[in-house]
């Protein structure tokens, strides 16, 4: 009976071990699950995308295509935008700014899209205006475009590519320019909107961002320099791990070792002849002292080998922007 009770206690406190493991499981499943949708919802999937794939390419477009930009020295972001891109206005809106007190040189690249449907995306102003900045890349007549309401806009001043054989082909290498870049960017997993905005971080990695959503801006000011990031991980150097990291090589080089001594090749001195037999009552004179082999010269010692300097690195190739004597926004 006593057996029996046991036994039957035993039983109840492993249902209740397993109903309270699966619990856990349950619990620690829906925990999780939650903080990998709130951690890509409101963090991830905001992130840039990294370039893996045709990073020469696109360095050529870019240092290829005619931007505009103040000429700032500092890190430099490339934005390709159309006027109409409510995006592309709230962007240069609210970040150039920031961009600008940071010393970012940001490089636009406009143009005019081409007519859809047998529709036009743009307007005749529109073509002169991008034709105008293509050919003579000013930057203050962008700033001043960019700041008129599209409908106070006239172009005054502007030649019409509508009549112009070299500004009408400017216009359509703008169209062509972008056809090209954008599969490029794509290939690396980002979406086809606007604005398109391509930089190097801090580590020299190429990135790139479609951005119609504020809260990607902070990484892109992150990987510029402009503010520190969000999120960032300690450095960890623990004293156990120290000895296994590799150490960088040495620039000095070391001195050669000095030459062993060689033995001096002298003549040895000719033994002393026994002296020879003289009458009695001659007197002795002494016998003369054997030359002494002359001390060999010490080696020279050679002199350290200088090694070269490392050449400095090459920057990409691209345009010098024209002087900003209006402020953007």
């Amino acid at each position: 009976m006593a057996t029996a009770t046991i036994a039957k206690h035993q039983e109840r406190h492993h249902h209740r071990l397993l109903l309270s493991s699966l619990m856990a499981m349950v619990i620690g499943g829906v925990l999780a699950a939650g903080g990998y949708w709130a951690y890509f919802n409101f963090y991830a999937r905001f992130q840039p995308v990294t370039i893996t794939k045709n990073q020469a390419d696109i360095e050529r477009l870019l240092a290829e295509g005619d931007w505009v930009s103040p000429g700032r020295t500092g890190p430099a972001l490339y934005m390709v935008a159309y006027r109409d891109c409510q995006a592309c206005t709230d962007y240069m809106r609210d970040e150039f700014p920031k961009l600008a007190a940071a010393n970012v040189d940001t490089r636009v690249i406009v143009f005019a899209r081409a007519d859809r449907e047998g529709l036009q995306q743009s307007t005749p102003i529109e073509r002169a205006t991008v034709a105008e900045l293509w050919i003579n890349r000013d930057w203050n007549l962008f700033a001043k475009w960019m700041s008129t309401p599209r409908r106070d806009w006239s172009a005054e001043g502007i030649k019409p590519a509508e009549k112009d054989w070299a500004r009408r082909a400017v216009v359509a290498s703008t169209r062509d320019y972008v056809n090209q870049l954008f599969p490029l960017v794509k290939s690396s997993g980002l979406s086809d909107d606007y604005p398109l905005l391509i930089w190097r971080d801090h580590d020299g990695f190429l990135k790139a961002c479609a951005c119609t959503d504020s809260r990607s801006f902070h990484f892109i000011r992150a990987d510029l320099g402009v503010e520190k990031p969000l999120i960032q991980l300690p450095v960890l150097d623990l004293p156990w791990l120290t000895g296994s990291k590799p150490k960088p090589a040495s620039d000095t080089v070391p001195q050669p070792a000095a030459p062993a001594p060689q033995a001096s090749a002298t003549t040895p001195a000719p033994a002393a002849a026994a002296p020879a037999a003289t009458a009695p009552g001659a007197t002795d004179t002494p016998a003369a002292p054997a030359p002494t082999a002359a001390a060999a010269p010490a080696p020279a010692q050679p002199t350290p080998v200088a090694k070269a300097a490392k050449p400095a690195a090459q920057s990409v190739p691209g345009h010098a922007g024209s002087p900003a004597k209006t402020v953007f926004y």
